[in-house]
């Protein structure tokens, strides 16, 4: 038992030991701004929105700081170095941050890339990336957390098949990608596990592994017709007597109508309640239906296994956020790249699992006096009124 206890410690330690945070940014300190780069000559200065180093509004712990947007209708660029180059091969690639959209975001992003080399201060849009993580709103209609990966093969950022839902509200929220060595990846939010899977499944970074084959086409005496029309069914003989419609049994003629001026005087027609439309015959089932014909399939001769599909950090050496924002006020913070997993949720409980209750609470007080106060602005503008309504009415 001692001897199970000692060995399972043992490989805890070995984890910790091994595992490496090629980023961890918790902006706690104004030392940032040197960490942190803008990317000065990636558009005019005028187009370019200030970090703003701040508590929020309603922090989950005094003191603690992140970085906001904070000017509307801007863009924002930000990239910072990793400690050392990262290529993910034979280990977990794990990428995590922090946001919190203060201001009700209707329209922006607030995702982050990892990327090669570099020059930051043109770090921008078109600037070659490796992963893309993170939320992403505008509308209602678009509204989903970014998990696109580049794949040279293909040269091509390829975007996961089913949307990866996104938080929405005005409190922090913890984003997690962690792709592991098994070809898998998995996502989290809050620490919760939101989607899964296999990467050549859920990304096209592979053609299929079959195909339709060429040399086979459906039989020309194949049956696919499920129904047939009953060759025993009979059109009634006065089917085709009653008209689609027929004169308006309440209209009369006009008092003023004169057939000699206006010509012989004819009802308006309306539609006949008793016309049933076109003789079709009923349908029964068909005796000779095969069913639906499938296309025989083959193995793909282009389709090649890519068992690295994992190693989506390839000589990694920068993060970065190159967002747009219609309205500004999202916060970011507790920025990690590692290559553990486990070393990312121990990080987790370290910083946004202790902040999120408290945050909460403050929110909810926040919120409270602010319905509060507009109460007693509605109760004093409602006094005021009536007060000027019995000086009026005095006079």
């Amino acid at each position: 038992m001692i001897y199970q206890s000692i060995t399972i410690i043992l490989a805890l330690l070995s984890v910790s030991i091994t595992a490496k945070f090629y980023l961890k940014e918790d902006f706690n300190d104004d030392g940032w701004k040197k960490r942190w780069t803008v990317p000065t000559d990636w558009r005019p200065k005028a187009e370019l929105g200030d970090w703003k180093w701040t508590e929020g509004e309603f922090p989950g712990k005094a003191g603690d700081r992140g970085i906001q947007t904070s000017e509307d209708a801007r863009f924002y660029g930000l990239s910072a170095k990793l400690s050392e180059e990262f290529t993910n091969k034979d280990k977990e690639l794990v990428i995590q941050l922090s946001v919190k959209h203060e201001q009700n975001l209707d329209c922006g992003g607030a995702y982050i890339k990892l990327l090669g080399d570099i020059d930051q201060s043109k770090f921008g849009g078109d600037t070659p990336y490796q992963i893309m993580f993170g939320p992403d709103i505008c509308g209602y209609s678009n509204r989903r957390t970014h998990v696109i990966f580049n794949y040279p093969p293909k040269n091509d950022n390829l975007l996961i098949k089913e949307d990866v839902k996104v938080e929405t509200d005005n409190l922090s929220h913890l984003y997690t990608l962690v792709v592991r060595p098994d070809n898998t990846y998995e996502v989290l939010i809050d620490q919760e596990s939101v989607r899964k899977g296999s990467l050549e499944t859920d990304w096209d970074f592979l053609p299929p592994k079959e195909i339709k084959d060429p040399n086979v086409s459906k039989p020309a005496d194949w049956v696919d017709d499920k129904v047939i029309p009953d060759p025993n069914d009979k059109k009634p003989d006065n089917w085709d007597d009653i008209p689609a419609e027929i004169p308006d049994p309440d209209a009369s003629k006009p008092e003023d109508w004169d057939d000699e001026e206006d010509g012989e005087w004819e009802p308006p027609l309306i539609d006949n309640p008793e016309y049933k439309g076109p003789w079709k015959p009923k349908q029964i089932d068909n005796p000779a239906y095969k069913g639906e014909w499938v296309h025989p399939l083959i193995p793909n001769p282009a389709y090649k296994e890519d068992k690295e599909l994992y190693i989506r950090a390839n000589k990694s050496l920068y993060v970065g956020f190159e967002l747009w924002q219609v309205k500004s006020g999202t916060i970011f913070d507790d920025i990690i790249v590692t290559d553990s997993f486990d070393e990312a949720m121990n990080y987790a409980d370290a910083t946004f699992k202790q902040k999120k209750g408290p945050e909460k609470a403050a929110f909810d007080k926040s919120e409270e006096e602010k319905k509060a106060a507009e109460a007693a602005a509605r109760a004093s503008s409602g006094s005021s009124d009536e007060e000027e309504y019995e000086e009026h009415d005095e006079l």
